[in-house]
């Protein structure tokens, strides 16, 4: 006996093992102070795991990553690995400052003997380049790498505040649906916003009526990506407008824009002047200026294009990617992770069946794919269609090999009537 209780109607005493009796309010008593032992614990373990941070990988590790998923682009995997390590140091920084005793004190010094405290600000990023490239893909494996909430939003259905369509809000809704409605995380993840080039300016010429899918986009993109506190709907705003707002701040949002910028090389060029005729001029140069004048892209290229000025100093880095020839297209089918012979492998290795693709079949998906000028979404869709008979078929079949060959790849293209759509367009 523990307490002295005798057993009774009101406290029925327990016999716990030999020897050792409990009473039911002693037994309230010990469960009472585990879980408030548990749960004080679980505070300690959720306090500690929130000061130890991460380690960043650096540009180097960044970029060697990156070249597991996409096939060159080394000039634009090498501005974005050097824009999100230093964005990510930054944050770093900020919070060890904020959690560490011995950097408030240091700060707090520096502040009271008149220092000037340097405050490094975020560079986002714009990437330009023709569709098919990688910009997304390139997005996409940065926040997996980083292991951060990523969302994907194209500026296409964005309008101003009142017209029919997305608020700007909206970029960050989806933000907090990826990563739980956790806003401490939500506050230092990664939005990628595609099509960025389609919101362009429609005119430079005053007109009465509001450009509410371009400028208006514009400018209401510039809160957010030079950082301040936003209320963001989290179902949306016109369909839920009785919904509590979220307060979400993107001073540490890192916003990665892309977009082709069709017809941007016109204006290169004619900054560039590349049609110079006369002595003297280096033929071989002109012609490699003529093959990819992205390279070539400026700030006051875009501006011309009509993104306006404020949005394009909120967007620091600028970089370019190259147009895919017919060597990166063909190692882009085999070499990746998560190249396209790899998984239809997989698909057919999960049947049981061996794929294997000859040397002159996938240089015949490139040609095709060379010919159609869309990059490395073309590649799929090639595939896709070469291999949508074998993929009905071999799953019924009894057989352990399937082979994929020259003759086989020109006979799918031609039933599919892929040179008719070519000729038509």
């Amino acid at each position: 006996m523990m307490c002295g209780n005798v057993d009774s109607k009101a406290t029925p005493v327990i016999s716990v093992i030999d020897g050792l009796t409990l009473c039911t309010d002693c037994i309230q008593y010990i469960d009472n102070a585990r879980d408030h032992e548990l749960a004080e614990r679980g505070k300690e373990e959720k306090k500690s795991t929130a000061t130890t941070l991460p380690p960043i990988p650096t540009p180097l590790e960044i970029k060697a990553y990156l070249d597991q998923y996409v096939i060159g682009q080394d000039e634009a995997k090498k501005y974005l690995s050097v824009a999100v390590y230093n964005h990510y140091k930054r944050i770093r920084q900020q919070q060890l400052a904020a959690e560490n005793p011995v950097e408030k004190k240091v700060l707090k010094d520096a502040i009271a003997d008149g220092d000037d405290m340097v405050d490094i600000e975020k560079s986002n990023i714009i990437m330009v380049g023709p569709t098919g490239t990688g910009k997304t893909l390139l997005a996409k494996t940065i926040a997996k790498l980083l292991d951060v909430p990523f969302a994907i939003v194209d500026a296409t259905v964005l309008t101003e505040a009142g017209y029919v369509g997305e608020d700007i809000e909206s970029l960050l809704t989806r933000l907090l649906q990826n990563c739980d409605y956790d806003v401490e995380r939500a506050q230092k993840g990664i939005v990628f916003i595609d099509e960025i080039d389609k919101i362009a300016r429609k005119s430079d010429n005053p007109s009465i009526t509001r450009d509410v899918s371009g400028e208006g986009v514009q400018q209401g993109l510039l809160k957010l990506l030079e950082g301040s506190t936003v209320l963001v709907p989290p179902n949306g705003g016109r369909k839920h407008p009785e919904q509590k707002m979220i307060a979400v701040d993107t001073k540490n949002i890192l916003f990665i824009c892309g977009g082709a910028f069709d017809g941007i090389e016109r204006k290169i060029a004619s900054r560039l002047n590349t049609h110079v005729v006369g002595y003297g001029v280096n033929e071989e140069q002109k012609k490699e200026q003529r093959d990819n004048l992205m390279r070539y892209v400026l700030p006051q290229d875009l501006k011309s294009f009509g993104l306006i000025p404020e949005i394009i100093g909120r967007l620091p880095v600028l970089t370019s990617l190259d147009p895919l020839d017919r060597d990166a297209l063909r190692r882009i089918l085999t070499e990746p992770r998560n190249a396209l012979v790899r998984q239809y492998r997989k698909l057919f290795e999960i049947d049981g069946v061996e794929l294997e693709f000859t040397e002159d079949a996938l240089d015949a998906i490139v040609d095709k794919a060379v010919e159609y000028k869309l990059g490395a979404r073309g590649l799929r869709s090639i595939v896709e269609t070469v291999m949508v008979d074998a993929m009905f078929e071999v799953p019924s079949l009894k057989v352990k090999t399937f082979k994929v060959d020259k003759a086989y790849v020109e006979d799918k293209l031609e039933k599919a009537n892929f040179d008719k759509v070519r000729l038509a367009d």
